[in-house]
């Protein structure tokens, strides 16, 4: 392996050490793993980056954060010589990671446009484009890190879909009170049930929209048992890390339930002794 691959390697590490928390699959994998797990979550950091619509500088819906992502993602295809040197080492090292495990390189293209889609979509008509959302922002994050493992099977693949738009719907559950600040709502409006965009900006939920977060977060949950059987199949320590993955993603569905679906009031957290509880439930 060339200097210029390695020391690419080299600089996903340093940057996946400095966020892992923000990466639910990367804590526990094999060293000869480490560093391919590393790239691809260089690559996806640093679009969601790129899209980040805390930039001062930039406005929330701004076609400058398209242009630059689609600038990032037009070096998927360059010849190194030709990528800009500001992002070089992501796509050295990922050129290399792609081709030692035969990786489709769509993966990489959906999350970017998952990226470009959250710059300029703040509604969603229904579930099932909500759920193609998720199977491009969400999805290919664990469809990735399976093939690293050698795991290409279409159930496998199936599972990890469902446990990955689980953990995403989730969030969404979760953070409503931070994506009204945002003009976002994911709630699908063919569940509005007569709702405005006015309840769901409220300072806090309605007996109506406490009843629409329920029903979101029972078809999740349905998502999460969908995708449970996983680490039945996988090698350890990947298989306690999806179980942890699991187990607070259902933490959070938990938590919602227990201040009665009301995400508007207030973004209900996990605290360090539920994540001693999700760890204790993983090894078990």
């Amino acid at each position: 392996m060339s200097d210029a691959i390695e020391q690419s390697y080299e600089k996903c590490l340093e940057l996946a050490h400095s966020h892992y928390e923000n990466f639910p699959v990367a804590k526990m994998v094999p060293k000869g793993l480490r560093k391919h797990v590393a790239a691809v979550y260089a690559f996806a950091r640093t679009a969601d980056d790129i899209a980040d619509e805390h930039h001062e500088s930039i406005a929330e819906d701004d076609p400058s954060r398209i242009a630059n992502l689609e600038e990032f993602e037009s070096q998927l295809d360059k010849p190194d010589s030709l990528r800009e040197d500001k992002w070089r080492w992501i796509f050295t090292a990922c050129d290399s990671t792609i081709k030692e495990f035969d990786i489709p390189k769509q993966l990489f293209f959906d999350l970017v446009s998952a990226f470009k889609q959250d710059v300029v979509k703040k509604r969603y008509a229904d579930f099932p484009e909500l759920l193609d959302y998720c199977r491009r922002s969400a999805n290919p994050v664990g469809r990735l890190v399976l093939i690293l493992h050698g795991i290409r099977s279409a159930e496998s693949f199936e599972m990890s879909d469902n446990i990955c738009t689980a953990l995403q719907l989730a969030n969404f559950w979760q953070d409503m009170r931070v994506d009204k600040l945002k003009n976002r709502i994911y709630i699908p409006m063919s569940d509005w049930n007569g709702l405005s965009e006015a309840d769901f900006f409220a300072d806090k939920a309605s007996k109506a929209v406490r009843d629409v977060v329920k029903f979101q977060v029972a078809r999740t949950e349905k998502l999460f048992a969908a995708g449970e059987r996983l680490p039945k199949y996988l090698p350890f320590p990947l298989s306690l890390e999806i179980r942890a993955t699991i187990a607070g993603g259902r933490c959070i569905l938990s938590k919602i339930a227990s201040q009665d679906y009301d995400t508007l009031a207030g973004r209900p957290k996990i605290s360090k002794f539920d994540k001693v509880k999700i760890l204790i439930t993983s090894l078990l």
